[in-house]
């Protein structure tokens, strides 16, 4: 969306005509917008479908880098371009602005990204329901999955931003409604899961119409898709801070308390004409940019934990950057990543066991809680937890094993995992010199469609 506010700036500067008066442009190889909204094939569709799951996960390098440095839980060093530690970390009294490093090229899965999946997810939702050649089954079913993945981008930036708020009305990218509170892009985003769900209801039971990748297999029916849609509806209620509303969508997820603890849909990578995995990095390899484990993550580890052998790897060499503030010393990298093939979890049936416990401390229902913090202590082979029962206390121990468990996903849950409970000064900053940042502006190219509508 502000790639567009920006290019219309452009055109403006440089013809001095309004910019959105261009020359129809014809692709021989692709139908235009309008023509798939009006009556799309089943080809088309399927495209739509295909092409939503690869918006899906722009914003997975961005995000997981970013998020993750702020929250402290990585060092995403790079030794060609120093902002990304500089910046990054709040460095030498560094604060974001509103052309802040990260919100170009690098930094689009933050904000420009989600937006366009959203956008392409409108496109699918409105070229099913036109679709002639589509039953009802097909429209409801591309309709849910349409809304489903909306509902989990439209959480990207309203956390980015946090307060200043996001856009919701995004339907007409040249007519873009005003800017909502954080918590009105919640629930708008609860909508959305809602009514993702209540298509997906209609669409009846048996396998989805369409063709989705390896990302979502075991999930490929319109009742998993239904228990993606209530996972993801848990993550936002947590949020929300409705914890009977996470119960409740836990009830329909995929959740498994006896389960593999890695089972959930994926973002599948592949060899051209598709994308490596832009999380993966070779074990060892002589190279000065790469994701390291942060020190403190280490520091605070359990002996035993097996969280910690699986997903850090430690390097022969460390590798170290030089920065205006202090030197950055990684001695740890990620080994999560087999191949630069291997797809990325962008939730798990680990992290819903981990709402639920949340849920229940936070309702003071500790004998369920502890329950589940059990079982995942049990899988990280640290025995059971011999705490005090008290929400506080809980709470303490579901945010470390947060910590550990959801530890580099693409989705920073430490950084906002700290700032939901009025945490973020336990974000250590003293091996880096900088500072934790609580939230960001919009960026300048959003002010400046904001500018140029207001100026015609």
């Amino acid at each position: 969306m502000n790639s567009i506010g920006a290019a219309a700036l452009a055109a403006t500067t440089l013809w001095a005509c309004n910019p959105l008066q261009i020359d129809e442009v014809i692709d021989p190889n692709n139908p235009a917008v309008e023509v798939v909204l009006e009556d799309a094939s089943r080809e088309a569709v399927q495209f739509l479908i295909t092409g939503l799951e690869a918006r899906h996960r722009a914003y997975v390098f961005n995000v997981t880098t970013s998020w993750g440095t702020f929250g402290r839980e990585i060092w995403y060093l790079n030794g060609s371009d120093p902002r990304f530690q500089t910046d990054w970390l709040g460095q030498g009294g560094r604060q974001p602005d509103r052309a802040y490093f990260g919100f170009g090229a690098t930094g689009g899965g933050s904000w420009a990204a989600p937006y366009q999946a959203i956008n392409q997810a409108e496109v699918l939702a409105g070229a099913a329901t036109n679709a002639s050649i589509l039953n009802d089954r097909e429209r409801a079913s591309a309709r849910g999955f349409a809304r489903t993945i909306q509902g989990f981008q439209f959480m990207i930036p309203a956390n980015f931003v946090f307060e200043n708020g996001i856009r919701i009305d995004v339907a007409d990218p040249f007519n873009p409604g005003p800017f909502v509170s954080y918590e009105e892009a919640l629930d708008h985003a609860k909508s959305l899961l809602d009514q993702g769900f209540t298509d997906l209801e209609a669409a009846g039971a048996g396998p989805f119409p369409f063709r989705l990748t390896r990302g979502f297999d075991g999930f490929n029916t319109i009742a998993g898709l239904q228990q993606i849609n209530r996972a993801i509806a848990a993550r936002l209620n947590a949020y929300r801070k409705d914890w009977n509303g996470v119960l409740t969508a836990l009830e329909g997820s995929f959740i498994n308390m006896n389960g593999d603890m890695q089972v959930g849909p994926t973002h599948p990578y592949g060899a051209a004409p598709d994308l490596f995995n832009p999380l993966f990095f070779v074990l060892d390899a002589a190279i000065n940019t790469l994701t390291v484990v942060h020190p403190s993550v280490l520091r605070d580890t359990t002996a035993g934990d097996l969280r910690v052998r699986q997903k850090f790897f430690p390097r022969t060499n460390p590798v170290i950057i030089t920065t205006d503030a202090a030197p950055l010393t990684g001695t740890h990298q990620d080994q999560r990543w087999p191949t630069n093939e291997t797809s990325v979890p962008f939730i798990r049936n680990e992290e819903l066991i981990l709402l639920k416990a949340e849920a229940h401390a936070n309702l003071g229902q500790a004998g369920p809680a502890i329950e589940a913090i059990n079982v995942i202590r049990a899988a990280a082979g640290i025995g059971e937890y011999t705490g005090a029962s008290s929400t506080e206390a809980l709470i303490d121990e579901i945010l470390y094993q947060r910590r550990y468990s959801l530890w580099a996903e693409p989705w920073g849950h430490r950084w906002i995992d700290t700032r939901r409970y009025d945490r973020m000064e336990e974000i250590d900053t003293s091996f880096d010199g900088g500072s934790v940042f609580r939230q960001f502006p919009h960026p300048q190219a959003e002010l400046n469609w904001d500018l140029y509508v207001e100026g015609q």
